[in-house]
């Protein structure tokens, strides 16, 4: 569905260039000519963004913005003015304007216009999310039902409160399916970066030979194939970085990271200007740190640059109560949107969610629930509409992935079959990097 825009200026002229312009780029448009027409509208529907003229013959249009937010408190409103006073701007500013532009800049640059609508877009996205992720704070703490009732998830979530507000990088650790990249999410969009983009990266899903490119940038004729484009750290700009798996990024890559860590700023690759970052770090391993450490596969003193806070995402096995609450909040979700009428579980299904080991942690058991909201035939889920096995089956590890990353799975475990198990050559059929299939060997734990 299109983003909606309420146009409000008495000058037809106007009108007609923003909604044509607007229009073009697939905007839903609507229109009104004078405050109040506004105040009709305002008891009606909400729009994304309010482009609004102060200078309307009937009424002050910096009185106008507090009464448009009273009314519609998510949308956006973008000012116009017939002169840049510099008065008037911060007024509408501090009373609530995303932003402002100049009536007689508009023909000139149609660019300029849709550019602060997209960040306009962005920003009210932004902000309903990280209310929303608060509101989600609040019910996995505490609440009636709280769905993390384990010390240890109580415990992360007082961290992520407290240091969210700060610019100070975290390392999450935890096994996969743990919930890594929520913990990620939680922290950028209640942090005061929330308005800027939260840009992610896997490390062990990039070959070696682009990973540095992806982060840092590159020029043109800097390698084969090379192209003119930004890196990472330029897209996270006054946003936040979250390295996923940084103990499967190349050591030689690791301790380039490192340097532009302590320089806070960074080089393309075949460049020779260097250009400053400033973007938050989030890392994330499933590894022990200890462990990527000894091995040689996490840099030590990146370790203790990037890990100034660190969160412990326990596997579910090991946080039982947390199951029951988990499986519940998935089950609502599921059903809603299946438009089913399944109550809960009954105790047998109760008692098998509780006693399985979960190898696939949070990922896995909503995978379950999915299923089980789906294929059940009465209001209460039974043990027998639950595919999870009393005994642990190291044969099914597929039961803990995605769609996506079964038929991944599957896709692989195949070709290593045609190919007799030969690595080198699987890699070539599939049109990746042999590092990158051993890290998916590794991580979809593929029998070998």
């Amino acid at each position: 569905m299109s983003a909606k825009i309420l146009i409000v200026d008495d000058e037809a002229s106007i009108r007609d260039y923003l909604r044509n312009v607007l229009k073009m780029a697939s905007y839903s448009v609507e229109e009104v000519s004078s405050g109040h027409s506004l105040e009709s509208r305002l008891k009606g529907e909400p729009v994304d963004i309010v482009v609004l003229d102060l200078g309307l013959p009937d009424a002050d249009g910096l009185n106008l913005i507090p009464e448009i937010k009273n009314r519609w408190t998510s949308s956006e409103i973008i000012v116009l003015t017939g002169n840049s006073s510099t008065d008037k701007v911060v007024s509408a500013v501090k009373k609530g304007a995303f932003h402002f532009l100049e009536k007689n800049t508009l023909a000139k640059s149609q660019d300029h216009l849709l550019l602060h609508i997209e960040r306009a877009l962005e920003r009210k996205i932004q902000i309903e999310e990280s209310t929303n992720l608060k509101k989600a704070i609040s019910t996995l703490k505490g609440g009636e039902s709280p769905v993390f009732q384990s010390p240890s998830m109580k415990a992360a979530l007082k961290t992520i409160e407290r240091v969210a507000p700060t610019d100070v990088s975290v390392f999450i650790i935890g096994e996969s399916g743990t919930g890594k990249e929520v913990i990620a999410d939680l922290i950028h969009n209640t942090s005061n970066r929330n308005k800027g983009p939260l840009v992610k990266i896997n490390c062990a899903a990039l070959p070696v030979n682009l990973i540095e490119s992806e982060l840092f940038g590159s020029v043109k004729g800097a390698f084969t194939d090379a192209i003119d484009r930004e890196g990472l750290f330029t897209q996270a700009e006054g946003g936040t970085l979250f390295l996923d798996e940084l103990s499967e990024m190349p050591v030689e890559t690791q301790s380039k990271l490192l340097r532009v860590l302590q320089e806070r700023e960074a080089r393309r690759v075949g460049g020779r200007k260097s250009y400053k970052i400033n973007c938050r770090i989030i890392a994330a391993t499933n590894r022990k740190v200890e462990d990527a450490i000894r091995e040689g596969k996490l840099r030590e003193d990146l370790y203790y640059r990037i890990g100034t806070i660190e969160i412990n995402i326990p596997p579910l096995r090991e946080r039982v109560t947390d199951i029951l609450p988990l499986g519940e909040m998935f089950l609502k979700r599921y059903v809603a949107q299946a438009g089913r009428q399944v109550l809960g579980f009954s105790k047998e299904a109760q008692e098998k969610l509780k006693s399985y080991d979960w190898p696939g942690n949070v990922r896995q058991l909503q995978n379950e629930i999915q299923r089980a909201a789906l294929m059940c035939e009465g209001e209460l889920i039974e043990a027998s509409d639950l595919t999870i096995k009393s005994a642990q089956s190291p044969e099914a590890p597929e039961s803990a992935l995605t769609l996506m990353e079964a038929m991944e799975y599957n896709t692989i475990k195949a070709v290593l079959k045609e190919t007799g198990g030969n690595k080198l050559e699987t890699a070539r059929r599939l049109g990746i990097g042999r590092q990158t299939l051993y890290n998916k060997i590794k991580a979809y734990n593929i029998p070998l």
